[in-house]
């Protein structure tokens, strides 16, 4: 018996055709929906979107970026849209070398008596500020070019409805998107529905987030670095 199929895999709706869903499931009809409607769609479409980005790491938003560094100069700015660094090495020498470093806090950085002293950067901290900075320690010497390179989670893009855009999340995403906006909106248009909503956003993120991740084993290795001079 043959079986036909579709061989396809571009099914992406666009951000307006998920809020007619989202509304739909809290019984509000497409005939129903005025601009007020539409407008606090598109809002509810950008919180769910925050709430995803405190979610992290997020794999679909982790991209290699570069800083070149410069001797004598530790701090740097960062774009505003990186909510996260998850790994960091500089990069070396010619043919180029790639050292890995580790992350340090806030009072870890606090407690290093000389921030200014210069050699082979070995730790950094990130600031996560409205816009955010890196530091690095040891403060960047001469003996360089260093180049810092850096894998960072930065926010999803923002909703637009007109235009007919897609949603930046990847498909895996796309059921839980609109059952969390469906949430959100329920809380004004049917609130009788908002705790069900909410169970269905529940299930359906649990179960994108548990395929959001990096399918290689799990390896712990203690930091002995300490205990060597």
């Amino acid at each position: 018996m043959a079986i036909y199929t579709t061989k396809a895999y571009d099914w992406n709706p666009t951000a307006g055709e998920l809020l007619l869903e989202a509304f739909s499931r809290c019984g509000v009809r497409p005939t129903e929906l005025t601009n007020t409607h539409l407008q606090r769609g598109q809002l509810a479409e950008n919180f769910i979107l925050v709430e995803m980005s405190n979610l992290q790491p997020n794999l679909w938003e982790v991209e290699l970026k570069s800083i070149p560094l410069r001797a004598g100069t530790a701090t740097y700015s960062l774009p505003s849209e990186i909510v996260e660094i998850t790994d960091l090495y500089i990069r070396y020498g010619s043919p180029p070398i790639d050292r890995y470093i580790n992350r340090i806090s806030r009072t870890e950085y606090a407690t290093l008596p000389n921030k200014t002293q210069q050699g082979f950067p070995n730790q950094f901290w990130f600031n996560r500020r409205v816009s955010p900075e890196i530091t690095f320690y040891f403060t960047p010497d001469s003996n360089g070019p260093y180049s810092a390179r850096y894998y960072s989670v930065r926010q999803t893009q923002d909703v637009q409805l007109s235009g007919g855009d897609t949603v930046e999340v990847p498909y895996r995403f796309l059921q839980a998107f609109v059952c969390g906006v469906a949430w959100l909106l329920s809380k004004s248009y049917a609130p009788q529905m908002t705790q069900d909503l909410f169970t269905d956003y529940m299930r359906t993120r649990t179960e994108a987030m548990t395929q959001d991740v990096e399918n290689v084993p799990l390896m712990v290795v203690p930091g002995v670095a300490g205990y060597w001079r």
